[in-house]
């Protein structure tokens, strides 16, 4: 098991518990699942036609290259040279590790690995499409950026980006999150965004919102409608969205494609490949690289999706056509959804707070590629503080549902007495979320079981595409 690897200096014992790429490793392209997905993915309707929206109708909101990255079918597209600089100075590639500690403690026969995204300096995966979106932005001359957040990673993510870029950003944050992490906002700022509570008295959805409720914990569909407003009504101001679309997740790609080349290092092939999904990103990241080949009849992975309980999109939703956001300004998509009206629980993972999912991925869960799980707020934070006793990584809520789902299977391994191989996304850190562990050791955190009654008047609160 031990190797003696000689370097300039000395000699050292070393397993193969960690893989660290080279910086020539970076990938060069990403990769865009849409040329391999079973069947031509449905389109995005306008809610007054019901009609195909078309690509143009986009360029008010993003930035050109995204919207043609948003519908194209290129297997692959080009990482632009000063996106890869930009990646390489937040700490591209990230290493991958076995999690030995914790195969031990759960006594599996299983092998544990783990991807880390969350050593950059905003602490998760989302600035691998923050930067991209940020670089494309600048090279189209936008001089301002509005976003929505939930727990702040992806705020955090972006104003990091356009920090590095100088472009200006306003982000509006889930009211629930502001309140429980406001050492994300303050990151923010540090950035140079300005940063408001959602919903706000800055914009009509938000004032729509905040008028009948003035502690409205917010969710990350109201947040998504008050920054398009933003947008729309500012000169020399797009939108930047960090999960759900297609150009997004296939930005992400970079992580699964680096830890296909650290399996390989490591001997190991995954059997599951598992991550947590608000909106998908994180996850898309890490296993559509893996999903090529399964989507081409080359890999038997199983690939398992963990989501919250309280927001179970996927688990207890329908598959259907819904607005984007809450305040009905995008358009429609199809994906599971639990309905836009639906009225999320503000638990800590705020990342995860979304009512729908990655159209892409709810395709690929819809035909059966992929499955979903769903847990409480207290087993996911039980699996967090396993995790930070045996690895000594602190997760984010979020990511505590990927390893509360990664430990089942372990567990399961060893139920059947199976040497199987589990592949994870640690899609960022816990540091600054550390009021929701404080909440789980003292025996304060809230289970929100899901509520059928809400979820169902929510969804018939839809239009109905036929």
């Amino acid at each position: 098991m031990y190797n003696n690897v000689t370097t300039g200096r000395q000699t050292v014992a070393s397993t193969k518990l960690k893989s660290v790429l080279r910086t020539d490793d970076l990938p060069t392209k990403y990769y865009n699942i849409l040329h391999d997905l079973p069947a031509a993915l449905p389109p995005p309707l306008d809610p007054k036609t019901m009609k195909p929206v078309s690509p143009e109708a986009l360029l008010r909101l993003f930035a050109k290259e995204c919207v043609m990255q948003e519908v194209s079918t290129d297997e692959f597209i080009p990482i632009p040279e000063e996106v890869q600089e930009a990646y390489l100075r937040v700490g591209r590639p990230t290493p991958l590790y076995r999690a030995t500690r914790l195969e031990q403690k759960l006594k599996t026969p299983a092998k544990i690995f783990y991807k880390r995204e969350d050593l950059n300096p905003a602490g998760s995966h989302k600035p691998n499409t923050a930067i991209a979106q940020a670089y494309y932005h600048k090279k189209e001359g936008t001089e301002r950026l509005t976003t929505e957040t939930g727990a702040g990673q992806w705020g955090s993510a972006l104003a990091l980006a356009t920090a590095m870029f100088g472009i200006d950003l306003t982000v509006y944050m889930t009211r629930s999150s502001y309140v429980q992490k406001p050492y994300r906002k303050t990151l923010m700022e540090v950035y140079g965004a300005k940063v408001h509570a959602s919903p706000s008295a800055l914009t009509n959805v938000g004032r729509r919102f905040s008028s009948d409720d003035p502690d409205h914990p917010g969710s990350l569909g109201i947040a998504i409608s008050e920054a398009i407003e933003d947008c729309v009504t500012h000169d020399n101001t797009k939108y930047s969205l960090g999960s759900v679309l297609n150009h997004v997740l296939t930005h992400q790609s970079v992580i699964g494609q680096e830890a296909r080349m650290q399996m390989e290092e490591m001997d190991a092939d995954p059997d599951y490949v598992v991550g947590c999904i608000g909106g998908g990103s994180n996850y898309a990241g890490i296993a559509y690289p893996f999903m090529r080949d399964k989507l081409r009849g080359k890999s038997d992975a199983e690939f398992v999706a963990a989501e919250p309980k309280a927001v179970p999109s996927t688990t207890r939703g329908e598959y259907r056509y819904d607005y984007g956001d809450t305040g009905e300004m995008t358009p429609l998509v199809k994906m599971y959804t639990v309905g836009h009206g639906y009225q999320c629980p503000p638990i800590h993972a705020g990342g995860l707070r979304y009512h729908g999912k990655a159209p892409s991925m709810c395709m690929l869960i819809d035909k059966g590629y992929m499955r979903s799980v769903a847990y409480s707020q207290n087993e996911v934070m039980d699996a967090g503080l396993l995790f930070a006793q045996t690895e000594g990584v602190v997760a984010a809520p979020e990511s505590n549902h990927a390893i509360k789902a990664a430990v089942e299977l372990a567990l399961e391994c060893k139920r059947k007495n199976e040497a199987k191989v589990i592949l994870f996304n640690l899609s960022g850190h816990g540091l600054l979320d550390l009021k929701a562990y404080s909440d789980k050791l003292a025996n304060s955190l809230v289970d929100y079981e899901p509520d059928e009654q809400a979820i169902r008047g929510a969804l018939e609160a839809v239009p109905l595409v036929r």
